[in-house]
């Protein structure tokens, strides 16, 4: 896209025409022109109540003239205003009208300085039809979205057989990149913080267990290989993150926002993918994984490959983590046994330091891990087998 307009064509509209209170163009100050209707189309250039017996609104004369060209410019309000492709502008300074319902269109201030004429208009699908008679190209401003209302009326016209339809073109003016609807969900996120009475409450602290939650959900479908709830699923986990870092932005003391996090997050994977953004190389799963922990080491500076590791999360899933830490590290670490930790334990959850029952599942998620397992996602599965076999007693004894 261009960042500029192009330079104004020698015969381009001069003054400071596309102003959105701008009278519509009319030839009404020519003698012997037809007066302009309140819509800014000529009565008597095709619009239903204009036409004469017999003849169908929007009609080419019977000179044979072309019905002309319309074309539905749209610009996708996520990208900058002016940043439109070359083909736009090329059709901007040719049309003969240009044509724009919403005065406050942010395209207006940046085609005013091009020298483009725009009209405030909101022409009905026989209005633009007869404005086209004659060969002229009218182009209509949108937003990214369209105008679901005009595309509909001239599909009907067209499908009526009544009129000789305009060609009609639909062009792009700007592009959605990938990703362009994460600004929506920043805008809305910060709409919502503003003015809705229950978010605009809620800290890092009060939302941390829906974190928890939704990564959860996240997993649950995922096992379930359901695609609409993954799709859902991630989209709240996404919405952690964009909440979190909202809220960010009001600490008096340590501010950051939702470019700081992603800005952070990029140069952490170019950092860590020296391979594709470097000169390193990597042919291997392995080589990889090599490369990410030989930055991230660099990166952290930990004394203990413990560090790290959030103790908070699920028993297996922690033991599995601290034993491929382990593992990676080439270190020689015996198991303990309920003997052996009776008097080194430094805290319990649900239970003591000597129940030999978790050391007996420790020892199970450690085989598990060097088996290439994850032992908590198996051990899910089998508690999934085993509540299906509840319901299946369940529903026999019913």
């Amino acid at each position: 896209m261009n960042a500029e307009p192009p330079a104004a064509a020698p015969d381009s509209p001069s003054g400071d025409p596309g102003s959105p209170a701008a009278a519509p163009h009319s030839s009404s100050g020519d003698p012997g022109s037809p007066s302009a209707a309140p819509n800014g189309f000529p009565a008597g250039s095709g619009s239903p109540a204009a036409a004469g017996p017999g003849s169908a609104p929007g009609a080419p004369d019977s000179s044979g003239d072309s019905p002309g060209r319309i074309v539905l410019l749209t610009a996708s309000h996520r990208v900058a205003p002016g940043l439109l492709s070359w083909p736009a502008w090329q059709t901007l300074r040719a049309a003969d009208r240009v044509l724009c319902a919403d005065p406050d269109q942010p395209q207006l201030p940046y085609l005013r300085e091009a020298g483009v004429r725009v009209e405030h208009a909101a022409p009905s699908a026989d209005d633009l039809v007869a404005a086209c008679a004659g060969g002229r190209t009218v182009v209509v401003l949108t937003g990214g979205e369209g105008n679901q209302t005009l595309t509909d009326g001239l599909a009907r016209l067209g499908g009526s057989g009544r009129v000789a339809m305009p060609d009609l073109e639909l062009l792009p003016g700007s592009y959605d990149l990938p990703g362009a609807r994460l600004l929506d969900l920043v805008q809305v996120m910060d709409r919502i913080r503003r003015a809705c009475p229950w978010t605009s409450r809620k800290t890092h602290e009060g939302l941390a267990k829906y974190a928890i939650e939704e990564a959860y959900e996240l997993v649950e479908a995922i096992e379930d290989g359901d695609r609409d709830e993954l799709r859902e699923e991630l989209g709240d986990v996404l919405l952690q993150v964009v909440f979190h870092a909202r809220i960010a932005e009001e600490d008096a003391e340590e501010p950051f926002d939702v470019d700081d996090v992603a800005g952070g997050l990029v140069e952490k994977l170019i950092h860590r993918h020296p391979h594709v953004f470097g000169d390193e190389t990597a042919e291997t799963p392995e080589d990889v994984h090599a490369h990410w922990l030989r930055t991230k080491a660099i990166e952290k500076r930990r004394t203990s490959v413990t560090e790290g590791v959030p103790l908070g999360q699920p028993g297996l899933a922690l033991a599995a983590k601290l034993a491929s830490r382990v593992r990676t590290a080439g270190l020689d670490v015996p198991l303990p046994t309920a003997g052996t930790a009776a008097g080194t334990a430094t805290g319990t959850s649900g239970g003591t330091a000597g129940d030999p029952i978790g050391y007996e599942l420790l020892a199970l998620a450690v085989r598990a891990e060097a088996d290439g397992a994850d032992p908590e996602a198996a051990l899910r599965a089998a508690a999934r087998a085993y509540r299906d076999a509840i319901v299946a007693v369940e529903g026999g004894a019913g």
